[in-house]
């Protein structure tokens, strides 16, 4: 729900906001008047600024995405080679999500919510989008083979690497953060065909 805040009505929105993704990350759920109590405020108040409990939803599950986008998919990572990047911004991505409390919640779904959904959809085709045009970076470039499309290669790794973490982030006690980011790792570069241009060829 768009609309111009004073600082003060922006300042009150971002508490609500924080409320809500404390009040999903320990509940796995939003309550609109729980919410209202968590961040001190009257319980009309996040219907004022979301509009309805789907609205503040789709914002917290935006607002996770925007950090995600910022900490890993929209970061330029250093190397001279998309394997030097790319495993740097794997490792990035497990710890991202390792310590963001609402990432369980997020990447184990939502529960049907129809905004969310579309949220998660539209943020889902933007990564696929960003990370097709990296794929083929890595193969103009002449890191990764060209046997691979770009756009499927990519769908799969995001879907697996989220299972995995999904996965990973819901067990107790969690596994090794380094241990997983290293599978992840070996999956993606694997599935990507990291390295195997270097191989020599099998002797006949």
């Amino acid at each position: 729900m768009e609309q111009r805040l004073s600082a003060r009505g922006s300042a009150a929105r971002q508490r609500i906001l924080q409320a809500a993704t404390a009040e999903m990350a320990e509940t796995g759920d939003i309550e609109v008047a729980a919410v209202a109590r968590r961040a001190g405020v009257s319980v009309g108040l996040p219907y004022r600024y979301f509009g309805t409990r789907s609205g503040l939803l789709s914002a917290v599950v935006s607002d996770f995405y925007d950090r995600l986008g910022e900490a890993v998919t929209n970061r330029e990572f250093e190397g001279a080679t998309w394997h030097d990047r790319e495993r740097l911004r794997v490792a990035a991505w497990v710890d991202h999500l390792y310590d963001d409390p609402l990432a369980p919640v997020v990447l184990s779904r939502l529960g049907g919510d129809a905004e969310a959904v579309v949220i998660e959809t539209q943020r889902l085709h933007q990564a696929i989008e960003l990370g097709a045009r990296n794929i083929a970076r890595g193969q103009r470039d002449g890191d990764l083979p060209l046997d691979r499309d770009p756009e499927l290669l990519v769908a799969a790794i995001l879907g697996g690497v989220h299972m995995a973490l999904a996965i990973a982030l819901t067990r107790t006690p969690r596994p090794d953060r380094t241990r997983v980011a290293a599978e992840a790792w070996a999956f993606v570069a694997g599935a990507a065909g990291a390295g195997a241009l270097d191989r020599p060829e099998p002797q006949t």
